[in-house]
């Protein structure tokens, strides 16, 4: 039998770990590793067109399967076309695995064609940024790289060169055993102790949820039942809590709707659940504030802090529920839920007359109409800028549907790109990217991938032919637009052109149609809609500052940006309000 070289024995640590496929562009110092995935039945080589394609595909399937996912890129810039992709993976706390092939090791150092360090190079988008500069070297290297990513929920970046990645390996090592999960954190004693006394203490308590929230959907519920609270919750929160949820205030944040605001404001006591939510700006500094999470290193860096609880959300309350005195007044929870619907009746308004007959279409309808006749377990895939905007008001959860994005790095064109990692999880799930023209035509051509590898991919194009988020963002800070105008091809055409099903919406009494012929086309699909460049958004709480140079009564009109089936929900929850 003859003898492994590095590059297999670097392939078979991968699949031990459960790595299943490698996304990336091949080339000269990456070819090894890609020569010995080819011969590996257990792992597959994912073709993109781009390696920042690659890293988003990565981020996105770890955070679908929760296991560790893999990409690869070539020495130089075949490599750093990663970084983008990997910031947003390490900040999503996605376990991925990245390979930065490297120059011939005895040339590093020297200026030679395509030198860079990417062991530095990476270091701020990871847990761990080695180089393996021995044979001898790469298989606990490799390991530790693997458990930091999973162990950590993060990237780590292994940077081999291609000349030792093509030597022998040394004489097989044992087999160490690996770190494929998580353990969960229980918080300390003296911790939940006094966090029962500030629950016990509270008259009105708010409970405000992150993405740390996964997985504690039941305890969360029982929870607020005990204490009678409101629960909003962040953008990367939505798809974990806000569904079968008769506590729900809606959403805070530049994004945000209905009532969280205000219960987050008008509380006693706000707890913090798994949300490393970003904007201080929307968070009280006059009421006290206890903050879960199982990550020490985000406690207190958003708000003051009266009491932090490092552990898991779920073990937390879990620990919290037998000991916590129940209350008995719902008299605040009651009014937040009264104000929450009050505040969706107001915004739906402009958006329920004659819709079906505006053109340009408006994207609130789009996304409305994408909401209903999408399957119950979905992937949704979201653009950030205004396509962040209609997923956070449109697309409804049930528990069993997906919703992520670059919701925490903010990139451009993340959508496409995700919904490829995604859509290879599960080819028979329905995978929707939401995609802005702006964000789709920046790695459009990664829509061959889907192409080539007959991924049954639907994008659903929001085409107002400019950056439409850049735009607002200019009007708020009393600046004309500029540079913001798309000169955009017939989209459709172009799917067409690259062997997909393809089609152009321009009248709103097409759009439904069109949707569910995509839908059932059994490959690649593309809906070209044309939208309302004019259909803006901003946050339900506006200060002074948000709104310089930017009139009122424009900010009162852009508000009616509806919030989809949100408001039935809503309009339940008050019918179970008791009556005196």
């Amino acid at each position: 039998m003859a003898k492994q070289n590095v590059a297999e024995q670097f392939v078979d640590i991968l699949v031990r770990a459960g790595v299943r496929r490698l996304y990336g562009v091949v080339g000269d110092s990456l070819n090894p590793v890609v020569d010995a995935v080819r011969r590996n039945s257990a792992i597959d080589w994912i073709h993109v067109r781009h390696e920042e394609t690659a890293a988003f595909a990565a981020g996105a399937e770890a955070q679908i399967t929760g296991s560790l996912a893999a990409c690869a890129g070539s020495c130089g810039p075949g490599n750093l076309h990663l970084i983008n992709g990997l910031y947003d993976a390490h900040r999503s706390m996605a376990p991925v695995l990245a390979l930065a092939s490297h120059i011939p090791s005895s040339e590093i150092g020297l200026g030679y064609f395509q030198e860079t360090h990417p062991d530095r190079l990476f270091q701020e988008c990871s847990h761990y940024s080695e180089l393996i500069s021995s044979p001898r070297q790469m298989p606990r290297l490799l390991q530790t790289a693997i458990q930091h990513a999973v162990g950590r929920s993060g990237v780590s970046v292994v940077s081999l060169p291609g000349d030792i990645a093509a030597e022998p390996a040394p004489d097989k090592a044992p087999q160490s055993a690996l770190v494929t999960s998580r353990p969960t954190v229980r918080p300390g004693d003296a911790e939940i102790d006094k966090l029962v006394e500030m629950i016990d203490a509270a008259d009105k308590v708010t409970l405000f949820c992150g993405s740390g929230t996964a997985g504690a959907h039941t305890e969360v519920m029982r929870f607020a039942e005990r204490v009678k609270s409101p629960v909003g919750h962040a953008l990367r929160g939505k798809e974990w809590i806000q569904y079968d949820n008769p506590y729900d205030v809606g959403m805070s944040g530049l994004l945000g709707y209905g009532a969280a605001y205000e219960a987050t404001h008008e509380c006693d006591l706000l707890i913090l659940l798994g949300t490393d939510f970003p904007y201080n700006a929307f968070l009280p500094d006059d009421v006290r504030i206890a903050q879960i999470d199982v990550r020490p290193e985000v406690i207190g860096r958003r708000s003051r802090l009266d009491l932090a609880v490092w552990g898991d959300v779920r073990e937390t309350l879990r620990c919290l529920l037998p000991r916590v005195r129940e209350k008995t007044d719902r008299r605040f929870l009651d009014k937040m839920l009264k104000k929450h619907a009050d505040a969706l009746e107001g915004v739906v308004k402009a958006y329920t007359r004659k819709v079906e007959k505006h053109v340009p279409i408006h994207p609130e309808y789009v996304a409305a109409v994408l909401d209903e006749v999408a399957d119950d377990d979905a992937v949704f895939t979201v653009d950030t800028g205004m396509c962040n905007v209609w997923a956070a008001r449109y697309i409804s959860p049930n528990g069993r549907r997906r919703i992520i994005g670059s919701f925490s790095h903010g990139s451009m064109a993340n959508a496409l790109p995700m919904a490829i990692g995604a859509q290879f999880t599960d080819r028979r799930r329905q995978v929707v990217s939401m995609s802005g023209d702006g964000g789709f035509a920046m790695l459009m051509g990664d829509f061959l991938t889907l192409v080539q590898h007959d991924l049954p991919v639907k994008v659903v194009l929001f085409n107002n032919s400019s950056l439409s988020m850049v735009e607002l963002e200019m009007l708020v800070a009393g600046l004309p637009s500029y540079g913001t105008a798309n000169t955009n091809p017939d989209f459709a055409a172009v799917a067409r052109a690259c062997g997909a099903h393809g089609v152009r919406v321009e009248k709103p009494k097409q759009l439904a149609g069109a949707l569910k012929d995509a839908f059932r086309h059994k490959g690649p699909a593309l809906v070209d809609i044309v939208t309302d460049p004019n259909a803006l958004s901003i946050p339900p709480k506006i200060s002074a500052e948000m709104v310089t140079g930017f009139a009122l009564s424009a900010s009162k009109i852009v508000l009616d940006g509806g919030v989809g089936r949100m408001l039935q929900m809503a309009r339940s929850n008050l019918r179970n309000v008791p009556r005196p």
